[in-house]
């Protein structure tokens, strides 16, 4: 049997040798891929893409799992849809094979970690499920910072398409000026409803396909603003004029409620950290006094009692602080 010290040195390496894989593997940024690009048109750089790249149209679904065919994956998962559809959300370019191995390591290092630090066995599984489920907590947490970013830049696209409008110029050209002058995942979404309409889908679909990626309701008044206008005929250019200075004035509000909500959510988080880190503190100094917490009858009671309790205040918390513009 492997020395606890030597053990601890072994996992001290695969997480760096994890860590620097990951960073590896999401190295290649946008801008990296771009910059890329820029080369090969200027002809810096010979375009290093194969028969099968090539073969790939611009409409391809950057999709976890192929709903296709039958697969492994669209057997084990039961909504696979919905995994797809938060990819797309994510704007992951991450395979999503490499995906799930990465939540198999960080699920065995958790487990790891729990028999190391000699975690009571009835908490081991629980570290290497916590473990296992942060890329999902990633996907989430980068959609909804890439679904912020886009917000916080939609008035100044909705403006500028009215002023193109109001220019002479037609729709098509409003979101290709979009797409052109302005950065960051509102140009990537712009650039794909103009690509698409351009290669011969209609351009409501085009709009609402985007509603569906960005899921907020600044976008879909935009799109039925849009998809009304083009039915019913009227100015557009005013119509997009007035849901840009809605939308900046929604965005507005909320950054004031989010200003007057910030005590009550510092609140609770430091509400909801304070009991488990005690008891993990006091784990590290003196197991044998904590564990009597997990081996007594009544300890185990007071353990699940403190989960649910724990489980309706952040419940109640989020009640309080959530307030919807």
């Amino acid at each position: 049997m492997l020395d606890p010290t030597m053990l601890s040195m072994i996992i001290g390496v695969g997480v760096i040798v994890l860590v620097g894989g990951l960073g590896l593997v999401m190295s290649r940024t946008t801008a990296t891929r771009a910059e890329e690009r820029l080369s090969e048109i200027s002809g810096n750089r010979k375009p290093a893409k194969t028969k099968q790249d090539l073969s790939k149209g611009i409409l391809a679904r950057p999709a976890a799992i192929d709903l296709g065919r039958p697969s492994f994956w669209t057997r084990v998962i039961p909504n696979a849809e919905n995994l797809n559809l938060l990819y797309e959300q994510a704007d992951v370019s991450l395979p999503f094979k490499k995906f799930v191995m990465i939540m198999g390591l960080l699920a065995v290092l958790g487990l790891l970690f729990g028999f190391v630090f000699h975690v009571p066995l009835i908490a081991i599984p629980l570290s290497g499920l916590f473990m296992g489920l942060l890329p999902v907590f990633w996907l989430l947490r980068r959609r909804k910072k890439r679904i912020f970013q886009f917000l916080s830049s939609m008035p100044e696209a909705v403006e500028l398409i009215s002023r193109a409008l109001r220019a002479g110029h037609g729709l098509a050209s409003g979101l290709r000026m979009v797409a052109e002058e302005m950065k960051g995942p509102i140009a990537v979404e712009f650039t794909r409803v103009f690509e698409e309409q351009n290669l011969g889908i209609p351009i409501e679909l085009a709009l609402r396909n985007m509603a569906d990626r960005v899921p907020v309701m600044d976008v879909r008044f935009f799109v039925i603003a849009v998809v009304i206008q083009r039915q019913t005929g009227g100015d557009l250019a005013e119509v997009l004029d007035k849901i840009g200075r809605l939308i900046r004035q929604r965005f507005e509000l909320q950054g004031h409620v989010k200003s007057l909500t910030a005590e009550g959510r510092l609140s609770g988080i430091v509400l909801l950290a304070m009991p488990p880190s005690l008891l993990l503190l006091l784990s590290f100094l003196n197991y044998e006094y904590a564990s009597y917490l997990f081996k007594n009858p009544t300890g185990v009671k007071l353990l699940a009692g403190t989960v649910v309790m724990q489980f309706l205040g952040a419940l109640c918390i989020k009640k309080i602080v959530a307030i919807k513009v």
